[in-house]
């Protein structure tokens, strides 16, 4: 027998097993005796006494059907009188938080006046400065993360992001399409855009970008990414939107929860033949592409094999198809 549809599945009503044995004591006037009680009727049955809708006799060792109107009464009631303390509670945490809240907006920060901007260095205080901004965020968070992204940042990027979307804030993402090639990353785009997340994949060269609310913007201010500049001036967060709604509007979309690492991996080497061909050298590649010129050189070393080149110019003359153009 299947169970019912229209059946409640939270834990203060039984489940189809205890439902049916409730049906059969029914069946049988109402009243079951101890005896009768299997082995396989026990969880049931403690089921049933628990919720309320079978009551024990101690005085002749029986089990007694109650009036499940009586048993939804009671029930409700319990539901009604926990949800009105859940809705006082709820209307005094502003209050209880109060404090805490004023000391958190006593902090100076320099990029509460718009038009400024801050310079973070360190790679702790950086992170916990967007950290800052993502707790604060309360619209939409627009980033750009070119190159290889770590398996251990995408996790906190994973559990930061999950949080900034279960809170309703919208969130967009551009990857540069090396990034097929990586479970983390695949997984993390499969998480969130499963919450509402978009995550496109733009095959050109960016610079690393991160804009909150469309009010601060979050750039490196060094190669190897110390330094970050965390801009509020209007007309530079504006210029900035700008940049990423041009890019956002060429960038591709992605299948996530298909997106296979072989074929992605596949990919990646097709796009570096592709830019050998059109002239650019190995390291140019790497840059492009955001990638180690060892990686590059692994993908060429695997374009040779597939096309029998000798040479990097023949392998160049080959993915051009022959052509002297």
């Amino acid at each position: 027998m299947t169970a019912d549809p229209t059946a409640d599945p939270g834990t203060d009503t039984p489940d189809e097993t205890a439902r049916q044995l409730y049906l059969a004591i029914l069946a049988e006037g109402g009243r079951l005796p101890a005896t009768a009680v299997t082995e396989s009727d026990e969880a049931a049955l403690r089921q049933l006494v628990d919720v309320g809708l079978v009551m024990p006799n101690s005085m002749d060792a029986s089990y007694t059907a109650v009036s499940p109107r009586a048993v939804s009464d009671r029930l409700g009631a319990e539901l009604r009188t926990e949800a009105t303390r859940l809705l006082v509670r709820a209307e005094s945490l502003p209050s209880a938080l109060d404090g805490l809240t004023r000391a958190y907006d006593a902090v100076p920060r320099r990029l509460d006046q718009p038009g400024s901007s801050e310079l973070i260095e360190g790679h702790t205080h950086i992170r916990h400065r967007i950290t800052q901004l993502l707790s604060d965020c309360t619209e939409e968070v627009l980033t750009v993360q070119p190159g290889h992204r770590p398996a251990a940042a995408m996790e906190i990027a994973t559990r930061q992001d999950l949080a900034l979307l279960g809170r309703g804030r919208a969130l967009r993402t551009l990857y540069q399409p090396s990034v097929l090639a990586e479970p983390a990353v695949v997984a993390y785009a499969s998480r969130v855009t499963a919450q509402g997340a978009q995550v496109r994949v733009l095959d050109e060269a960016f610079h690393r970008m991160i804009i909150f609310d469309r009010t601060v913007a979050v750039i490196p201010a060094a190669d190897d990414h110390t330094r970050a500049s965390f801009v509020t001036d209007p007309a530079a967060v504006a210029f900035l939107v700008g940049v990423f709604e041009r890019d956002w509007t060429r960038a591709e979309t992605v299948e996530w929860d298909t997106a296979g690492v072989k074929g992605s991996a596949h990919h990646a080497a097709d796009r570096v033949g592709r830019l050998l061909a059109s002239g650019l050298t190995q390291r140019a590649v790497a840059t492009r592409m955001g990638l180690s010129e060892r990686t590059v050189a692994g993908h060429i070393s695997r374009l040779r094999e597939r096309h029998g080149a000798q040479t990097l110019f023949q392998l160049g003359w080959q993915m051009r198809g022959g052509r002297g153009d």
